[in-house]
């Protein structure tokens, strides 16, 4: 073989290789990083993109869905490869999956489960809200002794995270002629709004059980109110299993928790964007289950989220 030949050899190499090597960018639209779960999934995303070799793009909505379809449509101006999309209002999502069908970009949600099916070249990747609320509430009822008033704080009403959690937990409470649902109100997920839920719920002399919170941090507001006012023997449970959380159930403050594994919906949600960018087919609905904590278990979640 000439040097002629063994030069354009080399080049065919090069350029093959150069092809092959080729780096995939993924926007990540998060609804808001201040919430400890979604910190927690951001963190995994940031390791689990980086192993699979894929640059990522975060940017964070602040609760604000106007704010997070900009974004989208950024990221789709922008030129990224594929989106994986925490939505602000899992209603509202119409927009970003037109958007993303339309210029041919994968969409991947994670966490909260969009309120419509999702075309070819999108996928879900999270857990079964009403599965969680009916887990939560099983245990909590158990806990009870099957009777009582139950307290409902509700995360977020513009999620079904919420609508479907606080369904479930009716639901099961309708099943024992000896328990009733007393008050119910959202606290946004916020612990600070929960405190401030539960605070006047007290003020009102209301007789309450037991509280079922949507979230771990929801919980923990509660029960900082709880212990303002002295009402320990309240019991609490909470949804998520937060680092946070698993301190108040070690502690004998919050009763149970159901854990929602935030590092496995984000490394799912990366290897099923990464299955979908390599024109792999992948499931519409990608489930990762939950498991109920207490203090006999705590220690098995403690590095888990």
């Amino acid at each position: 073989m000439n040097i002629r030949n063994l030069l354009l050899l080399a080049c065919s190499l090069l350029l093959s290789l150069s092809v092959s090597a080729k780096t995939f960018t993924v926007g990540v639209a998060l609804a808001n990083f201040d919430l400890n779960f979604i910190s927690i999934l951001r963190t995994q995303m940031q390791t689990e993109l980086k192993n699979n070799d894929l640059t990522g793009q975060f940017v964070d909505a602040k609760g604000d869905v106007a704010l997070q379809v900009q974004q989208v449509d950024d990221f789709i101006n922008q030129g990224v490869d594929a989106i994986i999309l925490n939505p602000v209002d899992t209603q509202g999502v119409l927009p970003m999956i037109a958007a993303a069908k339309k210029a041919g970009i994968p969409l991947v949600f994670v966490n909260r489960k969009p309120e419509t099916k999702l075309p070819v070249g999108m996928a879900y990747v999270g857990s079964d809200s009403a599965l969680g609320g009916q887990m939560q509430m099983e245990a909590l009822a158990k806990r009870m002794n099957y009777r009582g008033n139950v307290a409902v704080i509700m995360g977020a009403l513009s999620t079904e995270e919420a609508r479907e959690r606080t369904r479930a937990v009716e639901a099961v409470i309708a099943k024992y002629k000896d328990m009733k649902v007393i008050e119910k109100q959202t606290a946004k997920w916020q612990r600070n709004e929960a405190v401030d839920v539960v605070s006047s719920w007290l003020l009102n002399q209301r007789p309450i059980d037991a509280i079922a919170a949507n979230n771990d941090e929801m919980a923990i507001g509660a029960i900082m109110a709880l212990s303002q006012a002295k009402k320990e023997k309240i019991l609490v449970a909470g949804i998520d299993g937060t680092p946070d959380g698993l301190q108040f159930i070690k502690n004998g403050k919050m009763a149970l928790t159901i854990f929602q594994d935030a590092r496995a919906q984000a490394t799912g949600a990366v290897q099923v964007t990464k299955a979908l960018l390599d024109k792999k087919q992948v499931k519409e609905l990608n489930w990762v289950p939950y498991q109920v904590i207490t203090q006999d278990n705590y220690a098995q979640f403690a590095a888990k989220n």
